[in-house]
């Protein structure tokens, strides 16, 4: 399993968070969450995308989905 890429939230894209993660790697996003800096999981397992934070598990069916929570929660760069 490749090691997981980390990033902080503004990094990158939110095209290449999800390229990273359709290229296997779990992606580590540190950002300002609940009054505080966290971390939290981008994952993909081939059929689901899973956004883990402090609080939740969050569940994508497809990518533009993902996209979709990537760019609202603000974890990527705005293009």
């Amino acid at each position: 399993m490749p090691e997981p890429l980390r990033i902080e939230a503004g990094d990158l894209t939110a095209e290449e968070i999800v390229d990273a993660l359709e290229e296997g790697r779990r992606v580590v996003v540190t950002a300002e969450l609940l009054g505080g800096t966290h971390e939290l999981s981008l994952r993909h397992d081939g059929e689901t995308y899973y956004c883990d934070t402090p609080t939740t598990l969050h569940k994508h069916d497809d990518e533009a989905g993902m996209l979709a929570c990537i760019e609202k929660m603000g974890y990527a760069r705005a293009e």
